[in-house]
């Protein structure tokens, strides 16, 4: 039975978005000049994977000659989002708050950034 399609990015896609996010559009050969260097990945492994990124709806191709020009259709913000919704209905029992107090708790947190989010929270409040 084939494994059920991630609704999220993987490591591999995230990569590759980057890229279109950057670009705004790109060929699979642009995106594969453009990755960093140290994740070199074959032209037949970029292809793949944008096809799947297209499947999943996170692009789109058009026709230009001979290659296709891909475009990411969900922006970075949208994709923080979903993931972070994944995220918390997985290990926090849908619970923003329980995330919140995780991160907290794990006091890896400055005092600078802790002063920006007691601020949001006053100003949502």
């Amino acid at each position: 039975m084939p494994r059920k399609r991630s609704k999220t990015l993987t490591e591999a896609e995230l990569r590759l978005m980057e890229v279109l996010w950057a670009k705004g559009s790109a060929t699979v050969g642009d995106v594969v000049e453009s990755l960093p260097k140290g994740t070199p990945l074959a032209y037949t492994t970029v292809l793949t994977t944008l096809r799947i990124l297209e499947q999943k709806g996170f692009v789109r191709h058009t026709k230009l000659g001979r290659a296709f020009t891909y475009e990411p259709i969900v922006g970075r913000d949208q994709v923080r989002r979903d993931i972070l919704k994944h995220v918390v209905g997985l290990f926090f029992n849908n619970s923003r708050e329980l995330l919140v107090v995780n991160m907290l708790e794990d006091g890896k947190i400055d005092a600078k950034e802790l002063m920006r989010l007691k601020k949001l929270i006053d100003e949502s409040g």
